[in-house]
């Protein structure tokens, strides 16, 4: 067995042979000779480590590594050298175009949320965000949700403990600013509301919304009618009409729910608004004095109004989706269109 000594005396043998292959086979034959599995030299050495003395088999161990490590880093060099000898084409041609980097693109629903954003920021409504999972006080009873209200139906919610469910409005938002912050409050607040629907073209058991909300002193129901038909032009164009039909909602009273002119078909008739020419976008209403009351503001000093609207339907609208299951199938073929 070969002492530490010694095996480094192989290594020169070794690099040696190396530089003396002149060509790709007597190099191959160089590797096979010292690396090879079967009939290397080395791993012969580092299969014997294992009998040397223990007091020795640490050095003896470092030594075998050492060499094994040389002479691959050499061979691999003089593979190189031989290749640019001999004229010999690279693995990689770098004089090659390079492949183009495939860019992503956002959302439909990414982009539907932007644009309604940036509309009613120009309209002086502050973006805010709240969580997803609440308790049944923003909710519901902040909201004027009364406990046999058939939306608190825990077979109508995701509860997740007695007090804590996914929220199924972002509604929930507005309650948890005002609590925190005196009026005047104009704000709009988009996320992801969940909902045991039944899945189908038009429906999906998690969808997005966009909450706005807007309280001060004077704030009449033109002002609401306003700000929305406003939106309705800046989202469907000039041409885009709205309509206002009397609702119930236990948040808001009045209430009414919001109709866009279909931009599909313009208005007249297709299987997306069920041949209406209208498809519903959202729910709107003045703010009902008893949710003023449960967040501390004075329903005698200040009004305002609240509007929910569809993000997923407005999308679907504005690029001419018909089946909201599309937008959640991750399906390459569909997003590149957008």
């Amino acid at each position: 067995m070969p002492t530490a000594g010694e095996v480094e005396a192989l290594r020169e043998e070794a690099l040696a042979a190396v530089e003396a292959a002149d060509d790709a086979d007597a190099l191959e034959a160089v590797r096979i000779a010292w690396l090879g599995r079967k009939a290397g030299r080395i791993p012969a050495l580092m299969k014997a480590i294992p009998t040397v003395p223990p007091e020795d088999r640490s050095a003896f161990g470092q030594a075998v590594n050492a060499l094994k490590a040389a002479v691959t880093h050499r061979l691999e060099g003089r593979q190189a050298e031989l290749e640019a000898s001999t004229g010999e084409a690279p693995a990689i041609d770098v004089t090659l175009p390079g492949r183009p980097v495939r860019l992503g693109r956002r959302h439909p629903i990414t982009r539907a949320t932007r644009e309604m954003v940036e509309i009613f920021a120009r309209l002086g409504f502050e973006r805010v965000e709240g969580p997803e999972v609440e308790d049944e006080w923003h909710n519901f009873v902040g909201l004027n949700i009364p406990p046999a209200h058939p939306a608190r139906d825990p077979l109508d919610n995701y509860f997740l403990t007695d007090d804590a469910l996914l929220r199924t409005q972002t509604s929930t938002v507005q309650i948890r600013i005002m609590e925190n912050r005196p009026p005047p409050v104009r704000l709009v607040a988009p996320g992801r509301v969940y909902r045991p629907d039944t899945v189908d073209a038009g429906h999906s058991n998690m969808f997005h919304q966009l909450e706005g909300l807007w309280v001060d002193e004077g704030v009449t129901l033109a002002d609401l009618k306003a700000v929305l038909s406003a939106f309705a032009r800046a989202w469907g164009g000039p041409g885009a009409r709205t309509r206002f039909l009397p609702s119930y909602f236990p948040f808001t009273e009045p209430s009414a729910e919001l109709y866009l002119s279909c931009l599909l078909c313009g208005g007249s008739g297709c299987p997306a608004c069920k041949r209406t020419g209208w498809m519903e976008i959202g729910g709107c209403g003045m703010v009902d004095p008893n949710v003023f009351q449960a967040v501390g503001y004075d329903p005698e000093r200040v009004t305002g109004f609240a509007f929910g609207l569809g993000i997923d339907r407005s999308a679907m609208l504005r690029y001419g989706i018909h089946d909201i299951r599309l937008l959640f199938a991750n399906d390459v073929r569909f997003l590149r269109q957008f």
